[in-house]
């Protein structure tokens, strides 16, 4: 594999937290990501609400599928600009694993109820899982991945919990977020990958849903652009072909803008280490007309979708079982397993259990916790 100079090169890592001898027969970052696909918390993805609760249907997308496609969208640009596909893999892999159940309204709730506690945000929880929360190995806590893959797992963080991690971790994950710095080329790439796939999916799962129509998607440029190409060329198609077409060109074209944007901004400002990249403005980026048109994307999902009725109807039962949950534990903690209930801080270990929670394990839990059914 042809790897360009600002690429993360697995030889020139930053290593682990636990020192490792080197594998004979992979790299680093590939033993990152079959690390991450051995883990308990990624099989739990499959369970994992993405927009539509797990219940709702056996064919929407959950966090599983969304971070498959993310790393497939993630290889394949890549691959065009030189950059580490195994890196990109493992980030694609890892970013939803700390994901909380019910998608983002369990998020939200869980983030309410750990205020004056440290607060819950799911990149922190995600690097949590694979630096803390893991328990597959003798010698640490964790997976003990390497400094690329944790720093592309934490897309956000707040500076207060950025100087928290610098604290614990001098040099560590932590400090781009202080000085400003970007995080590698891949972790970017990742970032822009996980927008890709998300606005495509969502417009698929939601046509599915019945939540919104082909008709609706008229407001939409980017889908009529690629709509109009589709029938250009199929006149006759309709229905769920016609709607695959048009998301198959859709995701085409904005992977050939990302690798078109970015090769022009690294020949701006020409990185030829992975750490000068970091030193540089993003470099992975749509180009501007791309941007305004996945902006507009956005907007009519957030709009149609994400703020559905029947959408907010299940994620503010979802809210309610998240709620209820962490009452009921703070209240009683022993009605978690027992190493959770031993913990020294309880509202942490409560968040910690609900947040690795699958929808139906919750919805299950809180029906045996609180003696009600909400679904």
């Amino acid at each position: 594999m042809w790897l360009a100079p600002y690429a993360s090169h697995p030889e020139q890592t930053k290593g682990r937290r636990h020192p490792e001898p080197a594998a004979p027969t992979r790299s680093d970052f590939q033993r990152d990501r079959d690390r991450i696909v051995h883990s308990t918390a990624f099989r739990r993805l499959v369970y994992k609400t993405q927009v539509f609760l797990n219940h709702e249907g056996d064919l929407f997308r959950t966090r599983l599928t969304h971070s498959l496609e993310v790393a497939q969208l993630g290889r394949s640009v890549a691959r065009s600009l030189g950059l580490n596909e195994d890196l990109v893999e493992a980030i694609a892999l890892a970013h939803d694993l700390g994901h909380t159940p019910f998608g983002h309204a369990g998020q939200d709730a869980l983030n309410a109820c750990m205020q004056g506690h440290g607060g819950f945000e799911h990149n922190l929880q995600s690097l949590r899982v694979v630096d803390k929360l893991e328990e597959r190995y003798l010698g640490y806590d964790g997976l003990n991945l390497s400094f690329e893959t944790r720093e592309g797992i934490l897309k956000h963080c707040s500076r207060a919990h950025a100087e928290a991690l610098e604290k614990h971790e001098p040099g560590g994950v932590g400090r781009r977020f202080i000085k400003g710095h970007q995080p590698s080329l891949e972790a970017q790439l990742c970032n822009l990958a996980d927008e890709i796939a998300y606005n495509a999916h969502d417009i698929d799962d939601g046509v599915r849903s019945g939540l919104i129509t082909m008709e609706q998607l008229e407001a939409v440029p980017l889908f009529v652009r690629f709509r109009d190409e589709t029938l250009s060329e199929f006149p006759h198609a309709k229905g769920r072909r016609l709607l695959f077409d048009t998301i198959r060109r859709m995701l085409s074209q904005q992977v050939y803008d990302v690798i078109d944007a970015t090769r022009a901004q690294i020949a701006e400002h020409l990185p030829v280490t992975a750490d000068e990249a970091r030193r540089c403005p993003p470099l992975v980026r749509f180009s501007a007309s791309m941007r305004e048109a996945s902006t507009q994307l956005k907007r009519f999902l957030f709009k149609e979708l994400y703020r559905h009725p029947q959408v907010n109807e299940m994620t503010a039962k979802g809210r309610r079982v998240i709620t209820e949950l962490f009452e009921a534990y703070v209240a009683d903690p022993k009605a978690m397993p027992a190493d959770y209930a031993a913990r020294e801080d309880l509202h942490r270990a409560v968040a910690d259990y609900i947040a690795g929670m699958t929808d139906r394990f919750a919805v299950k839990e809180h029906e045996r916790v609180t003696g009600e059914r909400v679904f």
